[in-house]
């Protein structure tokens, strides 16, 4: 495993612990927790799918395959529906921007990873396909 692989399976993991955290706080009435509902979905059903995706792309490898980048991508952009830039317009921004900071931190190093991969991938092929036309 690459130290790339390595800081996409962290953030991933971070995620996952966030999100399970929060749901956790929902269930047992604990403060700050997500509300139950938004206006287009319940929250802890939701949760629940980003922890399982972010869980699906560490188990498929975030940044080997078109597959595991895209789940991470998923998985990254689901969380920032809990932790991206509008909670910090949240009446409880003081009591949640631990987690908002950090889920904020582990997207981006998701999507700088994902985005670098990719790259890689497209220039391994341009060349292996250069050198096949060499040939």
């Amino acid at each position: 495993m690459t130290h790339y692989d390595r800081q996409a399976h962290a953030a991933l993991a971070t995620l996952i612990l966030l999100q399970l955290i929060m749901l956790s706080a929902l269930y047992v009435g604990i403060r700050p927790h997500p509300p139950i509902a938004t206006p287009l979905f319940g929250i802890a059903p939701f949760l629940g799918a980003s922890a399982s995706v972010a869980l699906s792309a560490i188990i498929v490898q975030p940044l080997t395959n078109a597959i595991g980048r895209s789940l991470s991508v998923m998985a990254a952009l689901m969380a920032l529906v809990s932790f991206g830039p509008q909670k910090y317009f949240d009446a409880q921004f003081a009591l949640i921007w631990p987690a908002v900071i950090l889920g904020q931190i582990a997207a981006l190093v998701i999507f700088t990873r994902v985005l670098s991969a990719s790259r890689q991938r497209e220039e391994t092929a341009q060349h292996a396909a250069a050198s096949v036309g060499q040939a």
